[in-house]
């Protein structure tokens, strides 16, 4: 518009300045010359054009009024008296250092960065709803909200080991909040959180205690598959010795039944006669019959040996 309006002066300018002249007298008449106040309408057509840079779109406005359509990227014809805002839908990046506290009142330090765009297609809502400051009037807002919110529903420690859970709650609260501004959310990340320097001396500790425990439980379940694995080794080297014995007596009993099995008379009378000292044997009657003897010589001698007397004290 105001394009438009110094081409319309620039025009008339031009055209009166360059109608006057100079002679015996001072007169303004047309001429020649006036056709340079063309460079006039020139400017003012050029105000009937308008360049959106790629990556923009274009908010129309007539007489401040926002039109319930957009421009894209590229060159577009508009009404002198109109106004092409500019809106950035590019991806754009933002991060946030900010304070919050956990469920159990732990101070948390969070450096927290969003990826978000505006939606091309209601860039006239933004601008009509919010206009171009739309980071922070809304959008930083929301982000805070958000992180503190969810960081309050962990305890500190809580935090560290869940830091992925509280990362996707955290988008999905704030991909809900930006929404219903028209401001698609791209990605977010955590790029760093920390605690006071007591709570994370007192963590320290704790996983010392824990891995120390861990350490102890596991030098005890050694000790109990070694002593478990030696009674398993002596109770193998039991039935190993006990079954030895058991086959050594089998084998034993086996070769005497063989032995026995084998016996024949002739052998018994074969053994008897490399066995006699050429004596033939005694025989003694009785209730029973007759009975042998064998050395009733020796037998006999044993018998009349004197047995021996004690001596007698007076």
């Amino acid at each position: 518009m105001a394009l438009f309006v110094i081409g319309i002066v620039v025009t008339l300018a031009l055209f009166l300045a360059l109608g006057i002249t100079y002679g015996t007298k001072v007169e303004w008449k047309l001429n020649k010359k006036q056709l340079l106040s063309v460079l006039g309408v020139g400017i003012m057509v050029l105000a009937c054009y308008v360049s959106v840079p790629t990556g923009h779109t274009g908010v129309v406005t007539t007489f401040g009024k926002v039109e319930n359509f957009t421009l894209e990227a590229g060159v577009h014809f508009k009404l002198p008296w109109q106004e092409v805002v500019k809106m950035d839908n590019r991806v754009q990046k933002s991060t946030l250092d900010m304070s919050c506290f956990s469920s159990d009142i732990q101070e948390v330090t969070m450096k927290y960065t969003v990826n978000y765009q505006i939606s091309k297609q209601d860039a006239m809502t933004i601008y009509k709803t919010i206009g171009t400051d739309y980071y922070n009037t809304v959008i930083a807002p929301c982000i805070t909200e958000a992180v503190k919110i969810v960081t309050a529903r962990y305890n500190a420690e809580a935090l560290i080991s869940s830091r992925s859970n509280m990362a996707g709650e955290i988008e999905t609260e704030l991909e809900a909040k930006l929404l219903d501004y028209n401001i698609e959310l791209v990605g977010t990340s955590i790029e760093d959180m920390d605690f006071t320097d007591a709570f994370t001396d007192a963590v320290e500790a704790k996983q010392v205690a824990e891995q120390n425990k861990l350490r102890a439980e596991t030098e005890a379940e050694q000790r109990v598959i070694e002593a478990n694995a030696a009674a398993e080794i002596r109770k193998v080297e039991a039935d190993a010795a006990a079954y030895q014995t058991l086959t050594r007596a089998e084998a034993e009993a086996k070769a005497n039944r063989e032995i026995a099995e084998s016996l024949t008379q002739a052998l018994i009378d074969y053994t008897y006669a490399q066995t006699w000292d050429g004596k033939l044997p005694t025989f003694m009657t009785g209730e029973n019959g007759i009975l042998p003897f064998m050395n009733v010589d020796k037998m006999v001698e044993e018998s009349t040996e004197p047995e021996p007397t004690e001596p007698v004290t007076p």
